[in-house]
């Protein structure tokens, strides 16, 4: 390859690599304004592609977050029913019927996981809020319904809040 080609290619990859949008993971402290949500709720607003842990009267966190692709979308109110570290992955059948070439598991800290570091299932369902093992999804309409986060902000997330905590999915 030559000197003008691997330059070109350089400033292309580094051009690239500057406009990129993806999210990065910061958790902000944001001013809030609950109203029927008392803190310690996580509250994800789809359309905002945010989540929100509900601080006190005034306060949230909010992360950037993936959420569903058109189609399976959903909202509603439920429960954290389980936190796992590393989790292991077994497609739902729904996934697997789309992506037949998937195992049946992805072990936890495979970088084939899609679960990434740390994953609160959701009663109720198959869903999850967890992390990614593919960060430039997280900000957009990406999953079969479950709430992707950055690594780093799973693991924040993960930190502040216990199995029992009211989940409220809206639109």
């Amino acid at each position: 390859m030559s000197i003008r080609i691997a330059m070109a290619l350089t400033a292309t990859i580094g051009a690239g690599l500057l406009m990129s949008t993806a999210a990065e993971a910061r958790p902000e402290m944001v001013g809030a304004h609950p109203g029927d949500y008392s803190p310690g709720t996580i509250v994800v607003k789809t359309n905002e592609r945010k989540l929100y842990l509900i601080l006190d009267n005034g306060h949230a966190v909010r992360y950037p977050v993936g959420v569903g692709k058109s189609g399976k979308q959903w909202a509603g109110t439920t429960r954290i029913d389980g936190k796992y570290r590393n989790p292991a992955w077994s497609p739902p059948a729904e996934v697997k019927r789309d992506k037949p070439q998937l195992p049946d598991v992805i072990p936890g800290g495979s970088p084939r996981n899609p679960m990434g570091v740390a994953a609160m299932t959701l009663a109720g369902g198959e869903y999850a809020i967890h992390g990614t093992n593919v960060p430039g999804s997280v900000g957009g309409f990406v999953s079969y319904g479950c709430i992707r986060m950055l690594n780093d902000d799973i693991t924040d997330l993960y930190s502040r809040v216990s199995v029992g905590t009211t989940v409220v999915v809206a639109r």
